[in-house]
């Protein structure tokens, strides 16, 4: 079992920046993939990046290069770093674990998922 809680979201200006923490407790936390997802309003969720137990990263790649997803395994927490935000960027955005390390862009992939942390970004 694997529980998943989502911090450090806000209301930031355009071209600012936030970064998402996400603390997973389990003592599997290092063999599980990660992944963000996130939701606008009206929408449905959208994969936004994951990362493997061995680190590898994987983006959609409309937010490549202004989203970085990285994982403390000593914390048991994985990050979302966002820098350049823009208004379309503004949604709940939630972390999920998966207990398989390909095929991690579809929400079926995931076998937890967190509450989620609101991110509203401001013209």
């Amino acid at each position: 079992q694997v529980q998943l809680v989502e911090s450090g979201g806000g209301l930031v200006q355009t071209g600012g920046s936030l970064r998402l923490s996400c603390a997973a407790s389990g003592r599997t936390f290092s063999s599980y993939a990660m992944g963000w997802f996130r939701q606008a309003p009206g929408k449905e969720r959208e994969f936004v990046a994951a990362i493997t137990g061995s680190a590898s990263t994987y983006y959609v790649d409309s937010l490549k290069g202004r989203f970085t997803i990285s994982r403390d395994k000593a914390k048991n927490t994985v990050y979302l770093q966002m820098n350049s935000l823009k208004t379309e960027d503004t949604a709940v955005y939630y972390c999920a674990a998966s207990s398989r390390d390909w095929g991690l862009r579809p929400l079926y992939a995931y076998n937890y998922w967190g509450q989620g942390t609101q991110v509203t970004v401001s013209s």
